[in-house]
């Protein structure tokens, strides 16, 4: 069953370019072609499907049919594979992650349950992400998280990575640029949705953008008139 306490936010992302440039999705996420195969490479890795299920942290170009793809970011949820790169996904797991993207309700939340590694967060962990995405510019500081989870600061760390897949910096930068472009997609400039989501200024904000989607700003948000969003995610220019 899912987890219903699970404070994470789920992301979809429409793509309407033919390639993503180097970069290091943050967190576990499906990506689906429309309408063809997808490849994805790192070094010498190659891995090719219709869907695949992404290990977040690792560099690689994607190549995308025409007409592009679609994204769905899954935070919180540990890559359960051994894989190294990507995994494709078939059969049942193929069906549920078709489901999501085409809206069917409670579809993510059968997909995650399908994919979670665990059953449980720990309380002290979720109240700490629940008070991350109530306060987007503050960043909250690792003291915090350890006073928080009543550790040591790097036992803190740890114990946040092994329950959500992410670093705590990471995970703040996430939702950072998820709630940038929340701004932008309703109308904000671009130096106010930098500012109000906690970058230095409008190159931080793009740096990472690229760095953690592989495309700019302007290409995420152009790519959100491609598709309605699936029931229980956010379009990633709301990106939740």
């Amino acid at each position: 069953m899912p987890d219903t306490l699970s404070p994470f936010r789920n992301s979809l992302l429409p793509v309407g370019v033919r390639s993503l440039a180097p970069h290091a999705n943050p967190v576990t996420c499906v990506l689906a072609g429309r309408g063809g195969s997808l490849r994805l490479e790192q070094g010498g890795a190659r891995v090719e499907g219709e869907i695949l299920l992404v290990r977040p942290g690792i560099v690689h170009a994607v190549t995308l049919p025409e007409r592009g793809a679609d994204v769905l970011y899954l935070s919180g949820l540990v890559f359960p594979f051994e894989a190294p790169l990507a995994r494709p996904l078939t059969g049942g797991l193929a069906h549920l992650a078709q489901d999501a993207f085409g809206g069917a309700a409670g579809a993510i939340d059968a997909l995650r349950a399908r994919l979670a590694a665990r059953a449980a967060m720990p309380p002290t962990i979720i109240a700490a992400v629940e008070a991350i995405y109530a306060d987007p510019m503050r960043r909250m500081p690792q003291t915090e998280l350890a006073r928080r989870l009543s550790l040591e600061r790097t036992r803190a760390l740890r114990c946040f990575k092994a329950a959500t897949g992410q670093a705590f910096r990471e995970f703040k930068l996430w939702f950072a640029l998820q709630y940038a472009a929340e701004q932008m997609r309703d109308g904000a400039l671009v130096r106010t949705a930098a500012m109000d989501a906690g970058f230095a200024d409008t190159a931080h904000l793009s740096r990472a953008f690229r760095r953690l989607f592989g495309l700019t700003p302007s290409a995420a948000i152009a790519g959100l008139g491609l598709t309605p969003p699936a029931r229980g995610a956010l379009r990633i220019a709301t990106l939740m």
